[in-house]
């Protein structure tokens, strides 16, 4: 466990935006609305020499009912258990409000160390509200502006000494955890035989978005597979607003699992929070691997399911369906059904998407999930040796020769797989630009049936063929 900060105050003193500037990323949302955070977010943060873990988390707020607001101050009360050092921020500017005093006087109670940090110092209209501060018994105030990056030698002031102990406590540790963590190469064989050496990305974590309308259930599912409520769940539609990445373990296998904000259709989306939680969704699709579209089995596949899954399927990442709730179904057989058809007629371009059902709050069928993502990721990864894929091209084209084009036949001279995840495939021909859609949708589909590659989305590119005589002065 690397040194620990989180960072803790009342709504909208600005906790994201110092989180967001510590791992130098916009990663955390921000906005002027407050209680935009709810879930408590980590990163790799780092000021001046140092690096250390931080965590975002949701504004404090005085509540102890079944209140999602006492839920969130549940995750707060976790981060703090996790940290080696909090810091306590406040808006200098507002001054010091009754609820900053009696979240202060709550932190002095805890055993880590609470540093006080002044936020939004960058004027002379500050200086009340740093005076007050003093009287919160927490020692003398680092003033800083988290917006501009004034001050933050301050914050870095703030940080060292305990962070410095840390060091000197786990030195042993650390080192251990430095030489694991060195880049690992491996030896493979090439298609001419040869031996060369490549990263070895088997230890990489596999990076999985969990997505979807909102309720269907996404964190619920994730706290399943953690065992621990690591992520805010209830009644209320639409709870997740960033998207959060949590490392998790599957038979030694590092996962990264990502939780998503619920994406509504944009017609229905008129607020501007839940406007950048779509964005950070669809930002987690284009850097997983893997996406898994969870689905209230009483409704399948609806119209915004099928955008998500469009929409993952052009970015070009292996998506696989999870119907959530299956416990609640009565006609099991009929809804299978529907989903097929559904499926069949909307994404044809993507055959043999894998189809998981399951309850998350019970964890019935849960166990068939991961088996599959791994089965679906060796697809994404798969590579077609050159001669076995021209061999097959021969016979693809003899049993189905492309169309003619201005009375001339076209010629697929060579093909190749240019790339994975997804697989790519380059055709070179005379005349690339003529062949239709609809061979090159026979010729996809024939890759998908013949070499075993389901689930995943295939892309064929054409080329032009080189001349041999192209450039040359014709001999007289």
């Amino acid at each position: 466990m690397p040194f620990t900060v989180a960072i803790v105050g009342r709504p909208n003193v600005g906790k994201s935006t110092l989180f967001n500037r510590l791992v130098g990323k916009k990663l955390a949302i921000v906005d002027d609305t407050p209680g935009v955070t709810r879930d408590r977010r980590e990163g790799t943060g780092r000021i001046g020499d140092l690096e250390f873990k931080v965590i975002d988390t949701a504004g404090l707020e005085e509540a102890f009912d079944d209140s999602l607001e006492a839920r969130m101050r549940e995750q707060t009360e976790h981060a703090l258990d996790e940290a080696d050092i909090t810091l306590f921020m406040i808006d200098a500017r507002a001054g010091i409000t009754p609820l900053d005093s009696h979240f202060a006087d709550w932190l002095r109670g805890r055993d880590n160390p609470v540093i006080l940090l002044a936020n939004k110092c960058e004027g002379s209209a500050a200086d009340n509200g740093i005076y007050e501060s003093y009287g919160l018994g927490l020692g003398e105030p680092f003033p800083f502006s988290a917006e501009h990056g004034v001050g933050m030698n301050n914050v870095y002031d703030a940080i060292q000494p305990a962070y410095d102990k840390w060091m000197e406590e786990n030195a042993a540790l650390i080192e251990e955890e430095r030489l694991l963590a060195q880049v690992q190469t491996r030896t493979i064989i090439n298609e001419e035989g040869e031996e060369i050496e490549e990263i070895d990305t088997s230890k990489s974590p596999l990076q999985i978005a969990i997505v979807g309308r909102p309720n269907v259930g996404k964190s619920t599912l994730i706290n399943h597979f953690l065992g621990t409520e690591r992520l805010l769940t209830g009644p209320e539609a639409g709870i997740t607003r960033d998207s959060i990445a949590l490392d998790f373990e599957v038979d030694g296998r590092k996962i990264k699992l990502i939780d998503t904000a619920g994406m509504r259709r944009r017609t229905k989306v008129n607020e501007k929070v839940e406007t950048l939680s779509a964005a950070d969704s669809r930002r987690a699709i284009r850097f997983a691997q893997v996406v898994c579209l969870v689905l209230d089995s009483s409704l399948m596949l609806e119209k915004q399911d099928l955008t998500i899954a469009k929409e993952t399927i052009d970015e070009g990442r292996a998506l696989i369906i999870v119907c959530n709730k299956w416990d609640a179904v009565k006609d099991r057989k009929e809804q299978l059904q529907k989903l097929a058809d559904r499926m069949e007629t909307s994404m044809p371009q993507v055959r043999g998407i894998p189809i998981v059902t399951l309850s998350a709050k019970t964890g019935r069928g849960t166990d068939k999930l991961f088996p599959a993502i791994f089965q679906l990721y060796e697809n994404w990864n798969i590579r077609v040796p050159t001669g076995k894929l021209n061999r097959w091209l021969e016979q693809m084209t003899e049993a189905h020769p492309p169309p003619l084009a201005q009375g001339r036949r076209l010629r697929l001279r060579y093909m190749t797989q240019a790339k994975t995840r997804p697989p790519t495939f380059v055709i070179f021909a005379n005349k690339p630009g003529d062949l239709p859609g609809s061979y090159l949708r026979y010729i996809a589909n024939g890759i998908r049936e013949d070499f075993g590659i389901d689930g995943v989305p295939i892309r064929v590119m054409m080329r032009k063929g080189e001349n041999p005589y192209e450039g040359k002065k014709k001999k007289r």
